[in-house]
């Protein structure tokens, strides 16, 4: 008996063919569906996480260039208007509005200058926070939920 069994499962294995490509050609439409759906994930998943890699290199270096130039600097107003408006640093961003409030708050007394300057510091930096936190949503949900799709 044993014999015949293992006869005919050696015959169904040399007769079906067992590669990926014919196991999806053979799938249902949902499974395909799902199989595509993950393929796309990943792929999207890996060009954000190498967008943002590249995103974070290009920071880190134009940081170090502002604060490097921002320390040579003899005053912060001098610095401020010698400054292109093509700084696509974070930080030149938000030094730039605080510049900008502070110039423009000059006649105010110390106290309402400081604290209208620290507010446009403070809604400045959650502004290119959020710019640079633009998909990480999609990538902590496709990272939370990958080790349960096998």
């Amino acid at each position: 008996m044993e014999q015949e069994v293992a006869t005919q499962v050696v015959g169904l294995g040399g007769s079906t063919d067992f590669s990926i490509t014919q196991l999806f050609l053979r799938a249902d439409f949902i499974v395909k569906s799902v199989i595509i759906i993950l393929i796309a994930a990943s792929v999207y998943s890996w060009a954000l996480i190498f967008e943002k890699y590249k995103l974070f290199k290009k920071i880190e270096k134009s940081t170090s260039s502002f604060e490097e130039k921002f320390w040579k600097s003899r005053s912060a107003e001098n610095f401020y208007n010698n400054l292109t408006n093509r700084e696509k640093d974070p930080i030149a961003n938000i030094f730039q509005s605080a510049m900008v409030e502070l110039i423009k708050t000059k006649s105010k007394s110390s106290s309402a200058q400081s604290a209208r300057v620290g507010r446009i510091i403070e809604i400045s930096a959650d502004k290119e926070i959020k710019l640079i936190e633009k998909h990480f949503i999609f990538l902590a949900t496709v990272g939370s939920t990958a080790p349960f799709i096998e």
